[in-house]
């Protein structure tokens, strides 16, 4: 069990190297849908993958019009805050950037923003003082009926729902296009990662290079065999600390495991076979793939245009 667990983590982890770690009004048939072969992109630009910085954009964009749609049906809603790109960084396999390790650690002024939206953002806060039927009506208008949903078994296994109708259903059409092809393609490219992660753990370059980072943080003082191993530890080393302690101790073990996976190359190495691994696994659904980039690419050019 210990092992699977720790075989969970890395996968995660992993995952979020190349994006970071990740958690979509008017009528949607106002506008076209985009259609097989559209450009997405300004005229002439090949349909390419979105950087971090326009998946901040569209997401952005999102939030402005599930609050116009929400507005529609006779509620009140507060765009809500969107992750920008150095908070997408938290959560990587390795963190290698020194100068984001000295700002933020490992994330926690992240998640205590994160905490304190959960708690008191004005979404929450309305919905809550609303009786209880009206909670119910503002639920069903923005996440949509969990009862009617759409399906996809993915490919590593295990089935992904989601409701067919609601504000955020609506806002993502309006920006991708037809939001059933836009699910599928999606969850399907984005589910591929237990397909691939456990062959990235066995590679030997990344074997390698996990070594030699730990030799690295064994000679600063900081006797760790691999970035999952502080992960896991990271809440007993700051124990009994307040947050400033906390925050100073993350800050001084990131900035050395960043410093170290500078210098062997791991967080490099980690990337490369991230995205060598993932367009092999890539190569079985093709159309899925074409579907995912032509679509984002839609959506940010619509949301340029909103």
């Amino acid at each position: 069990m210990k092992k699977k667990t720790s075989a969970l983590l890395s996968a995660a982890l992993i995952a979020c190297l190349v994006v970071g770690c990740e958690a979509e009004s008017g009528n949607p048939k106002d506008m076209a849908q985009p259609q097989k072969g559209e450009a997405a992109g300004a005229a002439g630009e090949q349909v390419r993958d979105l950087t971090v910085a326009e998946e901040v954009e569209v997401d952005r964009a999102v939030e402005e019009l599930v609050e116009k749609c929400m507005e529609r049906q006779g509620h009140r809603y507060w765009p809500g805050p969107v992750a920008g790109v150095a908070e997408r960084k938290a959560g990587a396999y390795v963190v290698d950037d020194v100068e984001w390790a000295r700002r933020y650690g490992y994330g926690r002024p992240f998640r205590i923003a994160a905490e304190e939206t959960r708690r008191s953002h004005p979404n929450v806060t309305y919905h809550n003082a609303l009786p209880e039927q009206e909670r119910i009506r503002y639920s069903l208008a923005l996440d949509g009926d969990f009862d009617d949903d759409i399906s996809l078994e993915l490919p590593s296994g295990g089935t992904v729902r989601t409701p067919r109708e609601g504000c955020y259903v609506e806002a993502r059409e309006r920006l991708y296009g037809d939001y059933p092809t836009w699910f599928r393609a999606k969850k399907t490219v984005t589910g591929l990662t237990p397909l691939y992660v456990p062959r990235i753990l066995r590679d030997e370059r990344l074997v390698t290079a996990v070594k030699a980072w730990s030799r690295c943080m064994n000679e600063s003082g900081n006797p760790f065999r691999s970035p999952d191993e502080i992960r896991q530890k990271r809440d007993s080393l700051i124990k009994g600390m307040n947050a400033s302690q906390a925050q100073s101790a993350e800050v001084k073990l990131a900035v050395a495991e960043a410093e170290c996976a500078r210098s062997t190359s791991l967080g490099e190495t980690a990337r490369s076979l991230e995205g060598e691994y993932r367009e092999k696994a890539l190569r079985d659904y093709p159309e899925e793939f074409a579907t995912y980039r032509q679509m984002r690419m839609t959506a940010l050019s619509r949301a340029r245009n909103l």
